[in-house]
């Protein structure tokens, strides 16, 4: 069942995906000649005026085939004012850029809706207190649970980390121990802690563990547009930082996931509940959508880094360059994903 729900969740989100690109593209003028959903021999299709839509074979996904553009030949010319290669460089990009737009919308859409659902969360609950630390100076237990920090409420053990780091002296906390409830007074200190690409940094913190304790996170209509906002943007610059820790060797290769990776905890989501699978599912779409803005010459990013060029120097990039540059492009992506599929495998082998 989780392979199914997978490759649902996978096919919807690069069909919205394409479906970006084809308002875009009926936006600007340009004739989309075929919209396919999923890829190889079409199994339906009908024509409605200028555009063929299909049910295809292999249903991952889909594409969209614009007149104008073939990317199995880079270098190929239409000429024809409906085609998307007689567009000017902005309009191009706005096409290009329709995708990834497409699939930070829906992350958006599947983030509001696992707020209004819930969000499953570490409590405030405190499960260790480390010895001689501004935690244990203070006073706290382990089974304490903080409820507030100088005077404003905690619900999350990640909200009140970040109060805590960003804090500039000292704080007071409010905690329920044993039904009492207790308000103490502290000041963080600097400590040095592993962040999430397991690189050392310097942080201010009280010294305590969580319990492990989970709680479910409700939002209003109004307060859950604001987290998915923030959940949409904290995900993209996540997952931007994670391809540049992975370009300059903090990541190692090893942590590339492929298809499988992605089946397999799309699978584990869906077993926890279906606002677990809507937030893992956001984060797919994210990726997507950024991963599509790469300035890889195969991917939407590197053809808008192209239409930048041209629209900057008034001069398309030579054929030859364009060739070798997108053949290069689609090189790189087939050995990403011949190193996610290795990694998988070694994955599932241990």
């Amino acid at each position: 069942m989780g392979v199914i729900t997978a490759i649902i969740i996978l096919s919807m989100l690069i069909f919205f995906h394409e479906l970006g690109h084809f308002i875009a593209a009926r936006a600007m003028g340009v004739t989309v000649e075929t919209f396919s959903i999923g890829f190889g021999k079409k199994l339906w299709a009908k024509k409605i005026g200028a555009t063929e839509y299909a049910i295809s074979a292999i249903w991952l996904g889909g594409y969209v085939k614009m007149k104008g553009q073939d990317d199995s030949d880079p270098t190929a010319k239409s000429g024809e004012s409906d085609a998307y290669d007689s567009k000017k460089p902005w309009q191009r990009i706005v096409i290009l850029f329709a995708g990834p737009f497409a699939n930070f919308v829906i992350a958006f859409a599947m983030f509001w809706a696992a707020a209004l659902m819930g969000f499953d969360a570490l409590a405030p609950s405190i499960g260790k207190v480390v010895e001689d630390s501004p935690a244990h100076k203070a006073g706290l237990l382990a089974g304490d649970k903080i409820t507030a920090i100088d005077g404003a409420a905690i619900k999350s053990w990640d909200q009140m980390s970040a109060v805590i780091r960003g804090s500039q002296s000292a704080v007071v906390l409010t905690i329920e121990r044993g039904g009492d409830r207790l308000v103490l007074t502290l000041n963080p200190e600097l400590s040095d802690a592993k962040n999430v690409f397991g690189e050392t940094e310097t942080r201010k913190m009280i010294g305590v563990a969580a319990s492990g304790e989970i709680v479910k996170l409700r939002y209003g209509v109004a307060e859950s547009l604001a987290v998915a906002m923030d959940k949409t943007i904290e995900a993209s610059t996540l997952i931007f930082q994670s391809v540049i820790k992975l370009i300059t060797g903090v990541v190692g290769l090893e942590n590339v996931g492929g298809i499988v990776s992605i089946v397999d905890f799309t699978a584990k989501a869906s077993a926890i509940g279906f606002s677990a699978l809507l937030t893992f599912s956001a984060l797919i779409s994210v990726n997507l959508g950024v991963l599509n803005l790469l300035p890889i010459p195969a991917l939407d990013g590197g053809h808008i880094i192209f239409n930048l060029y041209e629209q900057i120097v008034r001069k398309a990039p030579s054929e030859k360059m364009l060739y070798r540059l997108t053949i290069g492009g689609w090189a790189a992506l087939c050995a990403l994903m011949i190193l996610g599929l290795y990694n998988d495998i070694v994955r599932l082998s241990q």
